[in-house]
């Protein structure tokens, strides 16, 4: 009764978001909820990845699938670093002679934007039987709303990152600039001190 009342508040593809979903062997697994609002892609993925390969367990066996359930939200909101959005560009081959197919990440997430992270978790799993296992697994929509509210869901914390210590040349570089940008909003009117040079004494002749 839960699950049709969870189905039912859903407004999205039912069929598409619970496809597969009886092929996979429930028990013992959690399901993760990830969060993908303001996440960097590739990092999310590689969370995501290590999640369903069960790395994360003390139980991890490279041949055994006991990867947890993960439910991503907010797809469309994921983060795209650098120039992304217009060089990253997939390809695939219909078939049939001189069709092959291009489309760039800005168009992807215009069309479909949970392929994108699918695309980013899948090329981060080992080629392998246990690959379409896991990717059963893999829930992704666009928003808030999913068909798994009955489910015991238990949000998934994304790590901290860890940022390198400036180098000591950058580290310069930026206190150089921030006395420039002082200076310069002072109007320039602090003077350099220095030693106070005195003007050399005549000589008299003898």
């Amino acid at each position: 009764m839960a699950t049709q009342a969870a189905a039912a508040s859903f407004n999205g593809n039912l069929k598409k978001a619970v496809a597969g979903i009886k092929r996979i062997n429930l028990d013992g697994l959690r399901w993760r909820v990830f969060d993908a609002k303001g996440q960097v892609l590739g990092r999310l993925a590689s969370q995501i990845s290590t999640v369903l390969q069960a790395k994360d367990k003390p139980t991890y066996c490279p041949n055994r699938d006991d990867g947890d359930i993960c439910i991503v939200l907010n797809a469309k909101d994921i983060g795209i670093t650098g120039r992304k959005l217009t060089d990253k560009i997939y390809h695939w081959h219909t078939g049939y002679v001189g069709h092959l197919k291009e489309r760039t990440l800005k168009d992807q997430m215009a069309k479909d934007p949970t392929e994108v992270i699918r695309k980013a978790v899948l090329r981060m799993l080992p080629s392998n039987n246990l690959r379409d296992d896991r990717d059963r697994k893999l829930r992704i929509f666009e928003g808030n709303e999913h068909p798994f509210g009955d489910k015991p869901l238990e949000p998934f914390v994304m790590p901290p990152r860890t940022v390198r210590e400036m180098r000591p040349r950058a580290r310069r570089a930026m206190i150089r600039a921030q006395k420039k940008a002082e200076q310069a909003e002072n109007g320039g009117t602090e003077v350099k001190k220095g030693k106070k040079r005195t003007p050399p004494s005549p000589q008299v002749a003898a």
